[in-house]
């Protein structure tokens, strides 16, 4: 039987999976405690401020506070003086910069790794909030200091209706069937292109685990790109077999079948798809947050070894992998495809996978040793020195 686990209220992953994964909301009374005071307020306004960092300010105006402004980063000092009384700010990434925060990840090990977004980091003075709105992504909202009330509403599209003439895609009405306060601990699954509304009831931090799909644009221009480079993909096509016709300006609806028939079947059988697909989700979403580092030797990583450091994955990089026909392993890191010797796959799935690999015993192997070196030195990996 499937394990029954606590962020999900002790459902299994499979039931959740099954229940409400992109069909309903999920509910969970003091889901994360870890979460609690791992961050203060003062803590994500003082990051909102640094060098590379995406963040928003967004402001409510006007008697109504029905007038909305969004100041993107960088951001200043100066920014957050005069403030009106109702605002929030909104950082990005904030995993990419805290260890702790990263780990948390593992809390959500049910869903594949190349489906991460970020963890955003939304503070909000009381009555803050980024007003009526829905999403194209699953998000797990984590209280971690403070009160957040959340409304759901109705499911939306792009048709929905929303405001004009504001800087935020705000729907112009919600059709409420949940209302519930968050504390510190809590959780509330979201499932895309369901509408929420998130009011803060005290200074709050909520922590926002988002996970994306592709669109079909992004991967029809991969593909694309991919396919330019073939010579197979560049010859004409075959072409319907034809009959007689004297509508000769005409191009009819089987031609269409056919051309699109063809299309599909060569996506289907070209290995250039799985290439494009990698290459696409091994991307990071927020590169400048990748580290430039010094470069090391192998003899300074040997120095390390029984010291208790480990081996992790670099919180901003993204390291996938896929199972080719013949069982081997072909490793994606940051948009590139790695070469990675037989000896060191074993160590590159688990680090993919999520886990962490003691540094010890690993680098008697030359060759799997060079390949760790490697990742080390591009960020894909990182050392991380032992718990006292």
């Amino acid at each position: 039987m499937s394990e029954q686990l606590s962020i999900l209220g002790g459902l299994t992953a499979e039931q959740f999976l099954t229940e409400y994964w992109q069909k309903k909301p999920l509910l969970v009374r003091n889901a994360l405690p870890e979460i609690v005071g791992m961050f203060e307020p003062d803590d994500i306004k003082e990051l909102a401020l640094e060098d590379h960092i995406t963040a928003r300010l967004i402001t409510q105006n006007g008697k109504r506070h029905d007038e909305w402004k969004v100041k993107n980063s960088p951001l200043s000092k100066k920014d957050f003086k005069k403030l009106p009384p109702y605002w929030t700010l909104l950082v990005q990434a904030v995993d990419h910069y805290s260890i702790e925060l990263a780990e948390l990840w593992k809390q959500f090990a049910f869903i594949p790794q190349w489906r991460r977004d970020d963890i955003m980091v939304s503070y909000a003075p009381k009555g803050g909030s980024v007003g009526q709105h829905f999403d194209f992504y699953d998000v797990f909202l984590l209280q971690g200091f403070g009160h957040r009330r959340w409304q759901l509403g109705q499911w939306c599209d792009e048709s929905s209706a929303l405001i004009a003439n504001q800087p935020l895609k705000l729907l112009t009405d919600m059709q409420i069937d949940f209302d519930e306060v968050l504390a510190p601990g809590d959780l509330l699954y979201v499932p895309p292109r369901l509408s929420h509304y998130g009011v803060a009831q005290d200074e709050c931090l909520t922590f926002s685990f988002g996970f994306r799909m592709p669109n079909p644009a992004q991967l029809i221009d991969r593909v694309s790109d991919r396919f330019a480079e073939q010579m197979t993909t560049k010859t004409p096509m075959i072409d319907i077999n034809r009959s007689s016709s004297q509508d000769i300006g005409e191009i009819k609806q089987t031609e269409f079948d056919d051309l699109k028939q063809k299309l599909l079947q060569l996506i289907a059988h070209n290995a250039g798809f799985e290439s494009a697909v990698m290459e696409l989700i091994s991307e990071p979403k927020y590169p400048d947050n990748i580290p430039e580092l010094d470069e090391i030797r192998l003899n300074d990583l040997k120095e390390l070894e029984n010291q208790g450091f480990y081996i992790t994955l670099e919180p901003a990089s993204r390291l996938l992998y896929r199972t080719l026909s013949d069982q081997k392993l072909e490793f994606w890191a940051n948009g590139e495809k790695l070469e990675i010797g037989p000896s060191a796959q074993d160590i590159f799935k688990t680090l993919a996978d999520g886990e962490n690999i003691l540094l010890d015993n690993i680098l008697t192997d030359e060759t799997q040793a060079e390949d760790i070196l490697d990742a080390v030195n591009q960020a894909i990996l990182m050392l991380n020195e032992p718990e006292e």
